[in-house]
């Protein structure tokens, strides 16, 4: 399977599937299908690397390295000792075996798990251990038992640039997606009045600067004996460019302020970010052209009085319908009256994502009059 295309799988929260099929055929993946909690299309291993580096809204690839029919233990024993395992795994690097089973004859996940694992140990010398750098993710379902790697290791949310986070974080890739459900495409001067660690005004910048979300980071697949390094150094050979608009970023808690100042630096965009620190209710008009104002507040949830809240989301709205003439807004919450409580003119919500335990949607308007 080394020379023949197999199934990429690219995982998304659920609720944003649609986004990421959009981003993954823009980026030129063949044909790529939604499926429950993301996408599939047919590639390579070169695809397989690609992915891993420029999808921003990707939250982890896996690559289906085979599958068999499996009726009963016995038989699951029998295949994974057959399976051709060295084709893609290394010697000597510790696994980790997940597997999940659904409407199978085969029904008990641990059991499953372990008879995968001693075909390994036996028939490839396999070791194990739970923070191990290779990931295999087993799933029988309807009896046919399905074999991926997890090709990216830690979360693709995980740029490799940003350490400091703030108490309700929006994951990169999310914020990616949510840029993108707004239309926004790198040309346009994005602003962030609660901004927390800065994660949506970084996003923007790399985005509008062309930086490869995946540039400063390691991946799994690095560990696979598929991997080519010199053709995945060519392939991170980009032409960045110098954005032409603002990105300003603000939040009323100095530490975030901080954070989100060194956090862009660390991303190499801490020229083009402007971080400030005030209250929404200061937040100024930068010049220039309208753009877009995207916003993830508290929600009340998981951070403060949910009734303290409808105040600072009245600051908000009236902060932007007094300023922000022309300009398109994205605000992300839990709360719908929350959202209301703008008083600005959303049109109808989209489908909720899922994000931390919560169900978040996107609230948009059209540019304000």
């Amino acid at each position: 399977m080394t020379d023949t295309p197999f199934e990429i799988f690219v995982s998304i929260a659920p609720g944003l599937e649609d986004a990421l099929r959009c981003e993954i055929r823009d980026a030129g993946f063949p044909d790529p299908v939604v499926q429950a909690g993301g996408v599939s299309f047919q590639g390579g291993w070169p695809d397989v690397w690609r992915a891993n580096l420029v999808l921003r809204g990707a939250a982890r690839v896996l690559a289906r390295i085979g599958s068999f029919r499996a009726m009963h233990l016995a038989q699951l024993d029998k295949r994974a000792r057959k399976f051709p395992w060295g084709d893609i795994l290394p010697k000597g690097v510790p696994l980790k075996v997940e597997v999940t089973c659904r409407q199978s004859k085969i029904y008990h996940d641990k059991a499953a798990r372990q008879r995968v694992e001693t075909a390994l140990r036996e028939e490839f010398d396999a070791t194990f251990a739970e923070d191990a750098p290779i990931a295999l993710k087993i799933r029988i379902e309807d009896d046919l038992c399905t074999i991926s790697v997890d090709t990216s290791g830690e979360s693709l949310h995980k740029r490799g640039h940003k350490e400091a986070v703030g108490k309700a974080p929006m994951r990169e890739n999310l914020a990616a997606l949510f840029l993108r459900e707004c239309g926004y495409t790198g040309d346009e001067p994005v602003v962030d009045p609660m901004c927390g660690s800065g994660t949506f005004v970084i996003e923007a910048a790399e985005i509008a600067a062309g930086l490869l979300p995946g540039r400063t980071r390691s991946f799994a697949f690095e560990q696979l004996n598929t991997f080519d390094a010199t053709a995945f150094a060519v392939m991170k050979q980009t032409v960045t460019r110098q954005p032409g608009q603002a990105f300003y970023g603000s939040d009323r808690d100095g530490g975030a302020v901080k954070m989100a100042r060194a956090n862009a630096g660390r991303a190499g965009v801490g020229d083009w970010v402007t971080i400030a620190h005030h209250a929404v209710s200061d937040l100024p008009r930068p010049d220039g052209p309208a753009g877009l104002v995207i916003v993830n507040p508290p929600y009340g949830a998981r951070i403060g009085e949910r009734k303290l809240l409808y105040a600072v989301y009245g600051a908000l709205g009236k902060t932007l319908m007094e300023r922000f003439a022309g300009w398109r807004v994205g605000l992300i919450t839990s709360d719908a009256a929350l959202a209301h409580a703008t008083g600005l003119p959303f049109k109808p919500a989209q489908a909720p994502v899922s994000h931390g335990g919560l169900r978040i949607q996107l609230f948009q308007t059209d540019p304000l009059a």
